[in-house]
């Protein structure tokens, strides 16, 4: 049932171009170092304090970035095989354990790299059952340590957090929860320490959270231009690489100059009144991780339908999730970001009140969410956010798909899928 899947999508700027090829560099280099050189190196969940590793110069595996690389190599269903093969469980969440199943597949003639070498430690947030599981059999399957973040529960509901979360991050964000989350980082610092001979400044991390604000910033203003644009200058098929892939380096000088860049191309598309569809009739919001192994599909209903992809949580979580006044306490602020990077995106009442208020900034006029059946956190909160939107107007049509395997995707089905959504909303 993968009938095209992987069929590229068109890229409108420049940018993309330019941060795909930077990636492509960046892949080889730390192939190198990694690899070649045999330097230490981290595995780490997105949601992690990625920053300190930047600070320490330390190369970084981020495992999300990992199972979207292998995926998009079409590798994804090879590997779940092999888990099942050793008697893991089929329902075992995709996207956090394509990483581990590669590594279980012992198949140095398929995978990335030849596979991954031993790293010095792996790093997760515990935010769901999944996670200890699946990092502790890994890091055991590499002989190597495992470094548990504890996400512990947010008593402090605050639905509309993104409007104060950039300046007023301690009293959004709870002082006892950045208080456990500053100790694990001094915590994991020594370790690295330890292990590496490396050492971690806390007057480089201060550095590098100002050009992180600076960095975020336009790519904030990059999000708010798109969503008031009309047309809309530029699909998500643009948004996500020109967001992530600055991410993974954020605060690097590439990264500030890239997101300059991306600001200033989004400008020009919106002052000479470029659209990403001839005819945009419909604007659609994708909820969801991207869609690794079929990328052409934001782009299929541009021409045929007049339905673009205005929205995906990536490009506007920059401005309100990685912003942060550092008030020279750069440990609490980093700590701030980090403590409840996932939670905003996945549970109520954070997702639901951010996501129902940015399809109104956005004038969505239906919404795709992408429901992967064995990730327990992408559809912890979606049913409270799909009610939230259908109750301001907004249809909704969930996806049975996942993010990183392809096996139950076919593209020309599920494209008549969402043409058949489109007309029973009246929409198309």
């Amino acid at each position: 049932m993968t009938t095209g899947s992987g069929r590229r999508s068109r890229k409108d700027l420049a940018a993309t171009e330019a941060a795909t090829a930077y990636q492509k560099a960046f892949g080889a280099e730390l192939k190198r170092r990694v690899v070649e050189l045999g330097e230490p190196f981290a595995v780490a969940q997105a949601d992690s304090p990625h920053e300190i590793f930047h600070v320490m110069d330390m190369p970084l595996v981020t495992n999300q970035w990992w199972s979207a690389y292998i995926s998009a190599k079409q590798l994804s269903g090879r590997y779940f095989e092999a888990l099942l093969e050793r008697g893991y469980p089929a329902n075992s969440c995709k996207y956090c354990s394509l990483g581990f199943a590669c590594t279980v597949a012992n198949d140095p003639a398929s995978a990335p790299w030849g596979g991954l070498p031993k790293p010095s430690v792996l790093v997760a947030r515990l935010t769901c059952d999944c996670i200890q599981h699946v990092f502790s059999e890994w890091a055991e399957a590499l002989d190597t340590d495992f470094f548990p973040m504890e996400a512990p529960a947010w008593e402090h509901k605050e639905p509309n957090w993104f409007e104060r979360s950039n300046e007023h991050w301690e009293e959004v964000y709870e002082s006892r929860r950045i208080d456990l989350m500053v100790a694990e980082m001094h915590e994991l610092i020594a370790l690295l320490e330890e292990k590496t001979g490396r050492r971690f400044s806390e007057d480089r991390l201060r550095i590098l959270m100002e050009k992180i604000n600076e960095q975020e910033s336009y790519i904030a203003e990059a999000a708010r231009m798109i969503g008031e644009a009309r047309p809309c200058p530029v699909s998500i098929a643009d948004q996500m690489p020109n967001t992530m892939i600055p991410q993974w380096h954020r605060g690097s000088d590439w990264a500030v100059a890239h997101a300059r860049r991306v600001r200033d191309e989004v400008r020009e598309r919106v002052k000479a009144g470029a659209g990403v569809a001839k005819n945009e009739r419909i604007r659609l919001m994708w909820i969801g991780a991207g869609l690794w192994h079929d990328p052409g599909f934001y782009q299929a209903l541009e021409e045929d339908a007049g339905a673009v992809f205005v929205w995906s949580m990536y490009m506007p979580f920059a401005g309100p999730q990685y912003i942060r006044a550092v008030k020279d306490e750069p440990m609490r602020a980093l700590a701030s970001r980090i403590c409840a990077m996932n939670e905003v995106l996945h549970l109520p009442p954070w997702m639901n009140s951010w996501m129902a208020s940015e399809a109104k900034r956005c004038g969505i006029d239906a919404v795709l969410m992408l429901m992967p059946p064995d990730n327990r956190l992408s559809q912890s909160g979606t049913k409270m956010t799909k009610e939230a939107l259908e109750a301001a107007g907004v249809p909704v049509l969930a996806l049975d798909a996942d993010m990183v395997d392809a096996k139950n995707w076919d593209h020309d089905t599920m494209v008549g899928k969402v043409k058949g959504f489109l007309k029973a909303e009246a929409l198309l």
